[in-house]
């Protein structure tokens, strides 16, 4: 198992950050695949296997923490481009909403 769990949803509360910029004062930090639970089920494809992928975006994939549950908003491509690289961890900017 790649994935804690796929799911299709964002279960947290709207935290206002939608852009780049507004997800750039988020310090990435290391985060296990293992414990991330995604908000898309679907991937893809054009993105993951393009070489540019990040050049017009974050470099690092967007989790919100809620609840003490990671939740993978942005950057799914990443994560599995992460995993086919048989890497477990990868550096995510991570946002803590608290209730």
């Amino acid at each position: 198992m790649i994935f804690k769990a796929v799911g299709d949803n964002r279960p947290y509360p709207d935290h206002g950050h939608v852009t780049p910029k507004d997800w750039a004062g988020v310090p990435p930090r290391q985060v296990r695949l293992a414990e991330l639970v995604t908000t898309k089920a679907k991937l893809d494809l054009e993105a993951l296997l393009a070489e540019d992928s990040t050049f017009f975006g974050d470099l690092f994939p967007h989790v919100v923490q809620w609840r003490d549950t990671l939740y993978l908003e942005d950057g799914l491509h990443r994560a599995v481009r992460t995993a086919l690289h048989q890497r477990t961890i990868l550096h995510a900017r991570v946002l803590v909403i608290d209730d």
